[in-house]
């Protein structure tokens, strides 16, 4: 096995969000595997399997969905023999029928090395709560 740089997790980890941002459906499922696990704080169960997210996606796109903006800020990669843990703070905001909603989240993503690819294998997403 080989240990991923982090500057390859940073590329990995930026183009889904690139993508993500763009509302880019190709790009962005382009970056996770067909196997690949998803824990949304919105969703009532696991997502289980990049197409599972893809048909949530489609749905979403269908009801006039769309991303308006997402930055990242307070990353931090952790690399092992195989893969990497990305994590985040992520601020989103999305275009709904009902207007404009903006909300901020944690997130992390699990990369798995396939050869001298990174894939995304799992995304969590969760509420960021503000601490007094």
């Amino acid at each position: 096995m080989t240990t991923p740089n982090t500057d390859a997790v940073a590329a990995a980890a930026a183009a889904i969000v690139d993508a993500f941002a763009a509302t880019d459906t190709e790009r962005y499922f382009a970056g996770f595997s067909p196997d690949a696990t998803f824990i949304f704080h919105t969703e009532p169960h696991r997502l289980e399997g990049r197409a599972a997210y893809e048909r949530l996606w489609g749905e979403w796109l269908e009801s006039a969905w769309s991303v308006v903006s997402c930055e990242s800020s307070d990353s931090r990669i952790q690399t092992f023999d195989g893969g990497a843990v990305f994590s985040h703070t992520v601020d989103t905001t999305v275009r709904t029928p009902e207007g404009e909603e903006s909300y901020q989240e944690r997130e992390t993503i699990v990369f798995t090395l396939d050869g001298e690819h990174l894939t995304a294998v799992h995304e969590h997403l969760s509420p960021l709560t503000q601490t007094a």
